[in-house]
């Protein structure tokens, strides 16, 4: 593998588009491994209401590794700046083994920091460095920063608060080197699945009544009942916010059922405006038609390998 032009295969699409089937079917093809970017599925016992479906995984009767699912337990407020440490983590474990990374999902902000390496660390406030640098003159502090970093950004140097928050910045990464790593080179093959608006509209609505069947009100009444409050499932959006609401008597069974399926509707169409505005600002997407079976995908995407 180490010779391909790219170190990572990006399969992105709207919700109910056939991403991870797809991904575990080129995974098995380019002796890849999944990378999950899915902001809910990182949850364990988050199953029904999240899509997971581990069927998905499994090619030719053998499972394809895969990463970032089932990682944090619910009640968890997980974040884009743990899921970007997580995934170079897992992008440089299955390149050391010299696999490649298939990163799967639809979580814009998810996939956009890992491709576009954002630093995201949120560097907390220290109140006490605050009040050790408050009497110091701008040439000290200028000195000081100097001690974490070169001086490329003269705002930093002109501006008082820019000043001690770039203190404040290059002390934490002097005091945690684990977040000061060199963020992976990526050279990804980006590809997008489009579904047209009938398509999109039937495949959400169908796979709405299959979860719904399969049992995902009890999934959250399970949830609720293990001491999850009420509140936390519903911060988790959509499904657990809508079932939650049904459980607690706000909503009928119907137009909770009615509710959700437009909110999942109307997130399908927030998901492919983001993507089309990465597409825009520079983020190379090769976009696949989703109605095409999964051999013709899988064929094109090893043409443009």
């Amino acid at each position: 593998m180490g010779n391909k032009p790219y170190n990572l295969i990006t399969i992105l699409g709207p919700t109910a588009a056939g991403k991870t089937r797809l991904a575990a079917l080129l995974a098995s093809r380019v002796d890849g491994e999944v990378i999950s970017a899915d902001s809910r599925q990182v949850y364990r016992r988050m199953d029904l209401g999240t899509g997971k479906d581990y069927k998905d995984y499994e090619v030719a009767g053998k499972m394809i590794p895969f990463h970032l699912v089932d990682i944090v337990d619910p009640g968890y407020e997980y974040n884009v700046y743990e899921y970007q440490r997580d995934f170079v983590n897992a992008f440089e474990d299955i390149r050391e083994r010299d696999k490649m990374p298939v990163l799967c999902g639809g979580s814009g902000l998810y996939l956009e920091a890992v491709l576009k390496g954002y630093r995201l660390i949120n560097v907390p406030k220290s109140p006490g460095l605050r009040m050790e640098l408050e009497g110091k003159t701008m040439e000290e502090l200028e000195i000081r920063l100097r001690k974490y970093r070169d001086l490329h950004n003269i705002t930093d140097i002109t501006d008082r608060k820019r000043l001690i928050r770039a203190i404040e910045i290059g002390l934490f990464y002097h005091d945690h080197p684990e977040y000061n790593s060199e963020y992976p080179a990526l050279n990804a093959l980006i590809i997008g699945i489009k579904l047209n608006r009938e398509d999109r509209r039937r495949r959400i609505t169908e796979r709405l009544e299959e979860r719904l069947s399969k049992g995902m009100v009890q999934e959250v009444d399970q949830l609720l009942k293990s001491g999850i409050p009420p509140d936390k499932m519903i911060y988790y959006g959509l499904e657990y916010k809508y079932i939650t609401h049904y459980l607690n008597g706000t909503l009928q069974y119907i137009e909770m059922v009615d509710r959700l399926n437009t909110a999942i509707h109307q997130f399908s169409k927030r998901q492919m405006t983001w993507f089309r505005r990465m597409d825009r600002m520079g983020t190379k997407i090769h976009w696949l038609d989703g109605s095409l079976n999964d051999e013709v995908k899988l064929e094109k995407i090893l043409e443009w390998l």
